[in-house]
């Protein structure tokens, strides 16, 4: 490509000179490789002895000049052929841009994720730490496939769960992807060929024993939060924070509008998770009337309230479950107050619910999510399988009531 442009680089133009042909030229002239030493009558320049001799001259399809000078003449043609083929299969990127490291692309990412919840922008920050940990220094343009599933299977090694390095390439491939979109890279080498595959998720659930035995196991004061969680489906930041103007005793009705802040940069109480979180949750008069003999006892502005009526954290409601868990039989060590959650979902499918209605009831933003964690069976439900099943066998097992009366006839004429 650059032998077919050989009328521009001898001539030695200056760069107004070429910025001007390149607006009248075709694109097929608009690259060459200058002669910095000498000019087309072969005489010296001013610049002759000084620095590289060869620069590389091209217009991409945006309009833009891009230089880049050399002291070998088949240098300058390499780049230049390889600029002006990236250039016509569409995958340029501006040489200033392709020497961006993936470190500086991630510190750019983070300021245009900040408008988001701190306690998320706090989660993809302990995420980029692993990102830049591997490819930190590498520019966007040098991460292969390869280096992707090699750093997965390093992780792995390292012993990181299996979701939370799906969670970490995913992360990755949202980031490189936005650097596609920006025009930074051309093609994202993240794909679903390099991802782990996300694991089954199955949730423990545990049974109405073992909720109730981590209920009366648990401080007096603390039992609510236990109810709330169990009965009502509330988050742990959202079941501290459960105000008694959030809920209509009389109704029956729980309108979590706050959840506790968990970010490390804010204190303090902000809005529910997402806009459907913010929705009432139907609950009956039998968990009104418990709710109530709580807050009887332990008076204060929040649900769940302290032994002086003042509201609680969620690091000590998440202490006192782990405190009780091991009293539990059968509870696994990984058992935390948002498994709760699990138990009201799992219950409110046993009892016939549609997932729709499941879904609004644990406020979930799509189905999908819903889907994904809570059609899974209780424990105690294979035996409900096997009288669903065995039910439509009997109807054939058992005998008809023409073939009875037959039998009964032939047996009374004999």
């Amino acid at each position: 490509m650059a032998g077919q442009n050989s009328n521009l680089n001898s001539s030695g133009p200056s760069r107004e000179d070429m910025k001007k042909a390149d607006k009248k030229a075709p694109r097929s002239v608009r690259s060459g490789v200058q002669d910095l030493w000498f000019n087309g009558k072969k005489l010296p320049t001013k610049q002759h002895g000084k620095g590289s001799r060869w620069r590389a001259v091209y217009v991409d399809l945006t309009g833009q000049q891009h230089t880049k000078a050399f002291r070998i003449k088949a240098d300058a043609e390499a780049w230049l052929n390889k600029q002006m083929a990236s250039v016509e299969s569409g995958i340029h990127i501006p040489p200033r841009d392709a020497a961006r490291t993936v470190e500086q692309w991630c510190d750019e990412w983070k300021l245009s994720y900040s408008r988001h919840r701190d306690s998320t922008v706090d989660l993809a920050a302990a995420h980029i730490k692993h990102i830049v940990g591997e490819f930190g220094p590498l520019p966007l343009q040098a991460i292969r496939p390869t280096m992707v599933k090699s750093w997965l299977a390093k992780l792995k090694k390292n012993g990181l769960a299996d979701s939370y390095v799906y969670t970490l390439h995913s992360r990755l491939s949202q980031i490189l992807a936005d650097a596609v979109h920006d025009g930074l890279l051309a093609r994202n080498p993240c794909s679903r060929r390099t991802s782990p595959g996300q694991p089954k998720q199955k949730p423990y659930v545990a049974t109405e024993e073992q909720v109730w035995a981590i209920h009366d196991a648990m401080p007096e004061h603390m039992r609510s939060a236990i109810l709330l969680g169990a009965f009502s489906g509330l988050r742990t930041g959202e079941a501290v924070a459960l105000r008694l103007s959030d809920v209509d005793f009389m109704r029956g009705v729980i309108h979590p509008k706050i959840q506790e802040q968990r970010s490390k940069k804010a204190t303090g109480d902000r809005p529910v998770k997402t806009e459907s979180s913010d929705a009432p949750i139907p609950v009956p008069t039998e968990l009104t009337l418990m709710l109530s003999a709580c807050v009887e006892k332990f008076r204060g502005e929040t649900v769940v309230a302290n032994i002086l009526g003042e509201p609680v954290n969620r690091q000590q409601l998440e202490y006192h479950v782990r405190s009780v868990r091991k009293q539990v039989k059968g509870l696994p060590e990984t058992f935390v107050f948002h498994d709760l959650r699990h138990f009201y979902a799992s219950m409110l499918i046993e009892q016939g619910l549609d997932l729709k209605t499941v879904q609004e009831r644990m406020r979930h933003g799509s189905l999908m999510t819903t889907t994904k964690y809570y059609t899974h069976l209780m424990p105690n439900a294979d035996e409900r399988t096997r009288r669903a099943v065995g039910k439509v066998l009997r109807k054939r097992l058992e005998p008809s009531a023409y073939d009875l009366h037959t039998a009964t006839s032939e047996t009374g004429s004999n």
